[in-house]
């Protein structure tokens, strides 16, 4: 063996040792965290909340150095979720004191009932145990993660992205300063402080000690996670989303919610990327539409019948209805009607979030029915699909699955339920 060769060895060793390591602390503070009452771990959220706010500085300078490291290097979308702002910061503090006010999950029986035999036969809900979390970019996600394991009594392991390492230490070192203040193991939440990429083949592999991975970013690490973990995984994969404008929209609801559900925010998974438009519509709505998004500087990239009415739209490829543009680019495809949209999206789509505009409640309601995406609205953007939007205070992120959870995952997604009975010396 070459002496590259072997340095290369001692290195993935010291990598599966030090998240091997992580993985025994985790599984011993998990079983801490299920115990854990909830003023304990409201006391921990409120702490990291207020040491956020305080480190805000700290958090610019440490984001500061990510960005300077991400210039020429990262495209704009991956630059813009990155990028932590005064802002974000006090969204980021808020979302966890949201997560702190929230109904403890863990502990509460439901279903309760007797059976002839006589005992009484339940489900409780407890945690998961030991997550593991794999996200891209955003520091947000290291304090969201944190909040709602912590919340829902689990132990965390926290891989972010190289590009956002600084952010994400700087955030991990607020949170361990308020564990330790709440008297709740440090091992609880631990973020990987390596960038080595053999870090994230070990924690998909780690059968003893995690329970779950969640896959937070681009298509190619949700994909590779997937591939290649032998614990299960929440997931996600693409977040190809559609507004259908009915026959029967109000024109101006349907303005107002195209044009929020592509501009609001381009980088993000319930962001538009495709517009489909009936065509008994199309020559009242789609004009008003093409003008605003000319000026916020969106290509649109439209069908034969949208390039007649918008002179500025460039030919759509059959590979366009698919695409996650995660940018200032959108899609957009006049159909026949409802049954042609849900086709559509039922052909293209990524079972994310889907809405449509309509007056017409006959139409609403076969599309909610019929439409198989993990949010489905009406007459609302599809930027309203978030944890925080939700009422969850946050989320771990938006699972397209239908297995153990789907949409949004906040608190119940991070916990499971087991049958509990209730006897008096019953035999069978």
């Amino acid at each position: 063996m070459s002496a590259t060769q072997t340095a290369t060895a001692d290195a993935a060793n010291g990598v599966a040792e030090t998240m091997q390591a992580m993985g025994r602390q985790a599984r011993e503070a998990a079983r801490t965290m299920a115990a854990a009452d909830p003023g304990s771990k409201n006391g921990a959220l409120f702490a990291i909340a207020d040491a956020i706010e305080a480190a805000q500085a700290d958090l610019l300078a440490a984001n500061a150095r990510d960005l300077k490291a991400g210039k020429g290097r990262l495209d704009d979308a991956l630059m813009e979720r990155l990028e932590l702002t005064p802002a974000r910061i006090a969204a980021m503090a808020e979302g966890v004191r949201q997560i702190a006010a929230l109904p403890d999950p863990v502990g509460a029986i439901s279903d309760l009932a007797y059976r002839p035999s006589g005992i009484q036969v339940g489900r409780m809900r407890v945690p998961l145990g030991v997550i593991g979390i794999i996200y891209e970019s955003r520091p947000n996600v290291t304090a969201d993660a944190a909040a709602l394991c912590l919340k829902s009594g689990n132990a965390a392991i926290l891989r972010g992205g190289s590009e956002a390492r600084e952010s994400n230490l700087a955030i991990a070192a607020c949170i361990e300063r308020a564990l330790a203040d709440a008297g709740l193991p440090a091992a609880a939440v631990q973020v990987v402080a390596t960038t080595d990429r053999a870090a994230v083949g070990e924690l998909l592999r780690m059968e003893e000690y995690v329970d779950v991975v969640v896959p937070r970013g681009g298509k190619s690490l949700v994909a590779f996670v997937a591939e290649n973990a032998r614990v299960p995984v929440i997931k996600h994969l693409d977040g190809v989303c559609h507004v259908y404008i009915d026959d029967d929209a109000d024109i101006d609801k349907a303005v107002a919610i195209a044009v929020n559900a592509k501009t609001q925010r381009y980088g993000t998974c319930n962001t538009m990327e495709t517009l489909l438009v009936s065509e008994a519509v199309a020559d009242r709505v789609l004009p008003r539409i093409g003008e605003i998004l000319a000026q916020a500087g969106v290509e649109i990239r439209g069908c034969d019948i949208t390039r007649g009415l918008l002179n500025d739209a460039v030919p759509a490829s059959d590979a366009d209805w698919g695409e996650e543009y995660l940018g200032p680019v959108l899609a957009v495809r006049v159909v026949a009607g409802v049954d042609a949209a849900m086709a559509h999206i039922d052909a293209y789509g990524s079972h994310h979030t889907d809405a449509i505009v309509t007056e017409n409640m006959a139409n609403a309601r076969r599309f909610m029915r019929e439409v198989d995406s993990s949010s489905v609205m009406v007459n609302a953007s599809t930027r309203f699909a978030d944890g925080f939007e939700y009422g969850l205070g946050a989320e771990i992120g938006i699972s397209t699955d239908k297995l153990h959870a789907r949409g949004p995952v906040g608190l119940e997604g991070l916990t499971t339920l087991k049958y509990v009975v209730f006897g008096d010396g019953h035999v069978r």
